[in-house]
């Protein structure tokens, strides 16, 4: 969409440079498609996991309407003070804030099967683990040598492993239909594949806003096949206000152990990623180095954004890497053109009727697109991977990290006598995973005794016996 109508390339590459306004509103919402998908589904799943009734007569479906429209209302609020800044708060840069996928495997232990009353624990974890983001502002930047592509990389692809069978029991029927005999159907399946099918088709062969939005196209295409179908119920849309404030502790407020040292550590883990995509903003935008005021005003940011949210019922915000490659792509650098999508969000969460429209999405929709969100997050990690030195030393740091990662958050039992708190932290799998690749990476040597990756790899190779008659 970069052309001259909207400015010169100085121009473009300034965040204080605002397009005219019939540019700038388009590219706003573009800003906005980008990530609206996956800003409201942790809303969903964590609802979900709590035991949160997915129809329109359940008790608890409007408080499922209210955590959705906080995290439109919030990723708002959470962007506007990257985008504006006060202060040492906020980058002043075209940075949009969302929802976070990274805390998801996190807060599923803590809410499972319980019910609207564990919420309130998440609240506080969100709340705590928001002031000690903030917090980490102070000295991120010193930090990041702790964290190399390996560390990182590994703790990306175990989020993603993490949240793939969310999106698997979603498309068969959801994890509550598990057991039923319309769980697997046909049915279910032909809807999520309809979804994975058009975002796959839009993503490959469509340009420009169609391949930005290709998981909120597929949605709404599954959405009208669904409708089609019999399978979407407009009840709840009629009966939601057509006009909400915010209201401060909704859910209430309470202070675990296990919640806050999760959210915390989980923190820290967003405070790298916000690093990341304020630097790749700086170099891909504006050709340049991120200043150590931008990073610390965006990892301040971050954390108040990610406080703020939790006092009123929101789940964490983080800096969305996908509006980071929209940015390349466009070619504009402009914050004025986030603070638009930012405003256009907040107006979204006033309304709870777009609340409703969103969670009257049969669930077997919503996991075609999270099966697709799901498996780029494991991508991505993939992807950082790939800038690692595979030699023997990172090679046996991965596979300790990951064997003991994965295998604990695939049998959790084996720890089942553990204190409660410690379980949960433990068998998430992330954390797990993330502290022992910290340590090993920080207490072993560069060059482990023994040869190269492929003289491991060849030692660990068994060969099969000789046949003497062959």
């Amino acid at each position: 969409m970069s052309d001259a109508s909207i400015g010169t390339p100085e121009q473009l590459r300034d965040p204080n440079y605002t397009p005219p306004m019939a540019k700038a509103v388009p590219l706003g919402i573009q800003h906005v498609l980008a990530m609206f998908v996956s800003n409201v589904t942790p809303a969903i799943i964590v609802c979900g996991a709590a035991g949160f009734g997915f129809g329109s007569n359940s008790p608890d479906f409007p408080q499922m309407i209210y955590m959705i429209q906080m995290s439109m209302f919030f990723a708002g609020v959470a962007t506007l003070f990257q985008s504006i800044g006060i202060g040492p708060l906020g980058a002043r840069l075209p940075i949009v804030q969302g929802t976070s996928f990274a805390f998801i495997p996190i807060m599923i232990p803590l809410v499972a099967g319980k019910g609207v009353d564990a919420i309130a624990v998440l609240m506080g974890g969100v709340v705590v683990g928001g002031l000690f983001h903030a917090f980490l502002g102070l000295f991120i930047g010193k930090l990041r040598f702790a964290l190399p592509p390996l560390v990182t990389g590994l703790v990306v692809t175990m989020i993603g492993l993490a949240l793939v069978k969310v999106g698997i029991q979603y498309a068969a029927g959801g994890v509550p239909a598990i057991g039923t005999e319309e769980y697997g159907s046909g049915l279910n399946w032909f809807m999520a594949g309809t979804v994975i099918v058009v975002t796959l088709g839009l993503s490959f062969f469509a340009r420009g806003m169609l391949s930005v939005s290709a998981v909120l196209i597929g949605l709404v295409v599954g959405y009208i096949v669904a409708f089609a179908l019999g399978q979407v119920s407009l009840e709840s849309v009629s009966r939601a206000a057509p006009f909400a404030l915010p209201n401060p502790l909704h859910f209430g407020i309470e202070f675990s152990v296990a919640a806050i040292i999760g959210f915390c550590a989980m923190a820290f883990v967003s405070a790298v990623e916000t690093v990341g995509d304020v630097s790749a903003i700086t170099k891909g935008g504006a050709g340049r180095e991120a200043t150590d005021k931008e990073i610390q005003g965006a990892t301040f940011a971050d954390g108040l954004g990610t406080a703020v949210s939790g006092l009123f019922g929101a789940l964490p915000n983080t800096s969305f890497s996908q509006n980071v490659g929209l940015i390349a792509m466009t070619g504009v650098m402009s914050r004025m053109v986030v603070t638009l999508g930012a405003l256009f969000l907040i107006i979204c969460g006033l309304i709870p009727k777009i609340g409703a429209v969103i969670s009257s999405i049969p669930i077997e929709v919503l996991g075609g697109g999270v099966i697709v969100m799901f498996g780029m997050v494991v991508a991505a990690g993939i992807s950082m991977l790939s800038d690692v030195n595979w030699n023997r030393r990172n090679m046996v740091i991965f596979a300790i990290a990951l064997s003991l990662g994965l295998g604990l958050q695939l049998e959790p039992n084996a720890l089942q006598y553990l204190p409660g708190t410690l379980k949960v932290l433990a068998t998430s799998g992330i954390l797990t995973a993330a502290l022992i690749a910290i340590i090993l990476n920080l207490l072993l040597p560069e060059d482990l005794p023994g040869g190269g990756a492929e003289d491991a790899l060849a030692g660990m190779v068994v060969h099969p016996p000789k046949d003497e008659h062959v």
